[in-house]
C-alpha cells in the first residue's frame, strides 16, 4: 500500500478506492435502492434546471425538521462545503480537529492557510474534553465519527462548549442511528454548529446535499461566504424530499436495518478473533493487520485505508455495513487470509 504525503492523505477519500470490478465495502453509502418519492424528486428537479436554483424552501423543510428557524439553516453542497466556509468564517487562533475523524474538515483549515491543533484520540476512541486545549477557538468533531463510528454522548460534546469557541460537530452519519438520541441538531446552544449530510443515507452523493444548523449569526456570516447557487436544483429538491414525513419512517427503518447488519458483522469479526471498534454508524473500524487491505483488494474487496486518518496506522481499515449477504464475500476472503498466514 503506498504512503501519500500528509496533505494527499487529508484528501484521501473512500471512493477512490471503489473501483469497477471490486465489491464496494468502502464507500459510507446505503447499499439499498432509493425510495421511489426520493427517485421522482431528483428526476422532477430537472424541469427547474432552466432557472436559478434556490435553498430557500429546503432550509424551511429542514428547520421545521430539526425544530428550527429557517434563519439558523444554511443548505450546502454536502458537508464538504459547510467545513470550507468554517475554516475561512475567521482568522481562528487556534483551530483543533479531534482525530481519528473526516479529514475534510482539516484539509479545509489547511487550505484556508490555518495551522491545525490535532487533538488524537487513543482507543476505544472516547471523546475527552479535557484533552482539548482550552484556548482553542475552533473545535471540529465527529458524531458518530468517521471512521471509527463512536457515538459521543451529548453531554460530552456539550462540554466542549466555551465563550467565544466554536464548536463545529460533524454529524453526517447521525441518521444511521436510530432515533439519533445523541444527536444537537434540534438544539440552539450559542457556540454550537452542527452539520449533517444527506448523501450517505439515501445514496445520493452525486447530487451534494448538506447543511448547517447554528446561531443565525453564525449561518449569516457562513452565508456571506457561500458561492451563489452553490446548491444546485436538484439538491434542493432532494433536501425536501429527504425531511418529508415519509422520508422520517424511511430514515428510521433504514437505520434500524442497519443497526442489525452491523450487528451481524461485529459478531462474525469477533468470531474470528478480530479487534474492531463498537461503532454506531455504517461502517465499523477493524484492525486486520498490515497487508491485510492490499490483500483483499487483490481478492476483489475494496475496504477503506484507515492510516490516511491521523492516529492509525496500516493495520486499520473502515468496513461499510453492507447486507449479510453481500457481507459474507468480504468475511470469506478474511477467513481465507487468515489461514494462509497460519500456514
Amino acid at each position: 500500500m503506498d504512503d501519500l504525503p500528509p496533505d494527499q492523505a487529508l484528501r484521501h477519500h473512500g471512493d477512490v478506492e471503489a473501483v469497477d470490478g471490486l465489491l464496494d465495502f468502502a464507500v459510507n453509502v446505503y447499499e439499498g435502492a432509493r425510495p421511489p418519492w426520493l427517485e421522482r424528486a431528483l428526476h422532477g428537479s430537472l424541469d427547474a434546471a432552466a432557472h436559478y436554483p434556490s435553498a430557500t424552501a429546503a432550509e424551511h423543510a429542514i428547520g421545521a425538521r430539526h425544530g428550527r428557524p429557517a434563519d439558523e439553516v444554511l443548505a450546502t453542497a454536502g458537508a464538504a462545503e459547510a467545513f470550507s466556509l468554517v475554516a475561512r468564517l475567521r482568522p481562528w487562533r487556534c483551530p483543533v480537529v479531534v482525530h481519528p475523524q473526516f479529514t475534510e474538515p482539516h484539509a479545509a483549515l489547511c487550505r484556508a492557510g490555518q495551522v491545525v491543533t490535532e487533538v488524537v484520540l487513543p482507543p476505544p476512541f472516547a471523546l475527552d474534553p479535557a484533552a482539548v486545549p482550552g484556548d482553542a477557538d475552533l473545535v471540529v468533531v465527529g458524531n458518530p465519527t468517521n471512521p471509527t463510528g463512536v457515538l459521543h454522548p451529548r453531554s460530552t460534546i456539550e462540554a466542549l462548549l466555551r465563550p467565544d469557541r466554536l464548536v463545529v460537530v460533524d454529524e453526517a452519519f447521525m441518521d444511521a442511528v436510530p432515533c439519533e438520541p445523541e444527536s444537537l441538531a434540534g438544539v440552539p446552544v450559542p457556540g454550537l454548529l452542527v452539520v449533517r449530510s444527506l448523501t450517505k443515507h439515501w445514496g445520493i452523493p452525486g447530487v451534494r446535499a448538506g447543511y448547517a444548523l447554528g446561531e443565525r449569526d453564525v449561518v449569516r456570516r457562513l452565508r456571506d461566504g457561500q458561492v451563489p447557487w452553490s446548491v444546485s436544483a436538484t439538491a434542493a429538491a432532494a433536501m425536501l424530499a429527504c425531511t418529508s414525513d415519509e422520508a422520517r419512517v424511511e430514515s428510521e427503518r433504514r437505520a434500524v436495518e442497519i443497526a442489525a447488519w452491523r450487528t451481524e458483522l461485529g459478531e462474525s469479526l469477533s468470531t474470528m478473533g478480530i479487534r474492531h471498534v463498537a461503532s454506531r454508524a455504517s461502517f465499523v473500524l477493524a484492525e486486520v493487520g498490515p497487508g491485510v487491505h492490499g490483500a483483499l483488494r487483490d481478492a476483489g474487496i475494496a475496504v477503506r485505508r484507515a492510516d490516511t486518518f491521523p492516529g492509525l496506522g496500516p493495520s486499520w481499515v473502515r468496513i461499510a455495513v453492507r447486507s449479510p449477504t453481500r457481507t459474507r464475500s468480504l468475511l470469506d476472503a478474511l477467513s481465507a487470509l487468515r489461514a494462509d498466514a497460519l500456514g
